[in-house]
């Protein structure tokens, strides 16, 4: 078995060569793209996905900011893992997940966290534990790239914040609390909250 391909990004040779890219919709947040290929045998193909920028980030080895935040908090003063359950539109019922929210144009990783840890929770970061560069969410699906955001906070939550929109209850969790959450058949999770919280019941620590 091979190691760490040690190569640079962009050195290797792509058997697929993307020909074109055209935009189907014209909306404010989120748009469909179709995208004209060569595959790996030289056949002429096409994949639709969706995408929150215009371009797309397709055909490009520059790594850009992230589209969102994703945040992982951990209550120091109670000593446990925050997580949410929130409605989700697309699946038609509730998921288990953590805060998050688009990045807004302009906006640092940093002022976005805390903008949207107070918005959805009510709580407010107290200590940065690490971040993870930008990250894909679904790449067969989407471009979306995501920072996975590590911090420390304090407060009392709270729904104040949250909009007409959102449906969102917060949860303080111990680490066998998240491990029977992870193996409850009925609870729908998101996948980055299914491994943190995996890691956290085994060992009872977040990273």
């Amino acid at each position: 078995m091979g190691g760490i391909p040690s190569k640079a990004p962009g050195a290797w040779k792509m058997a697929m060569k993307i020909q074109s890219v055209q935009k189907v919709t014209d909306y404010p947040y989120l748009n469909l793209f179709e995208t004209r290929y060569s595959d790996a045998e030289g056949r002429d193909r096409v994949w639709r996905f969706a995408s929150r920028n215009d371009p797309p980030q397709c055909g490009t080895d520059i790594r850009k900011s992230p589209d969102a935040v994703v945040i992982v908090p951990f209550h120091a003063g109670k000593n446990r893992l925050v997580i949410i359950r929130e409605f989700r539109l697309s699946i038609g019922d509730y998921q288990y997940g953590f805060p998050a929210g688009l990045v807004e144009k302009g906006e640092a990783v940093a002022a976005s966290v805390s903008r949207e840890l107070r918005e959805e929770t009510g709580l407010t970061v107290t200590r940065w534990i690490k971040e993870s560069p930008p990250v894909y969410s679904s790449a067969g699906m989407t471009d979306e790239s995501v920072t996975l955001v590590y911090v420390e906070c304090a407060g009392e939550p709270s729904r104040l914040g949250n909009t007409a929109s959102e449906d969102i209850e917060t949860f303080l969790v111990t680490p066998d609390e998240a491990a029977a959450l992870c193996n409850a058949e009925r609870a729908k999770l998101d996948v980055k909250t299914w491994l943190v919280l995996s890691v956290y019941g085994a060992t009872g620590k977040i990273c």
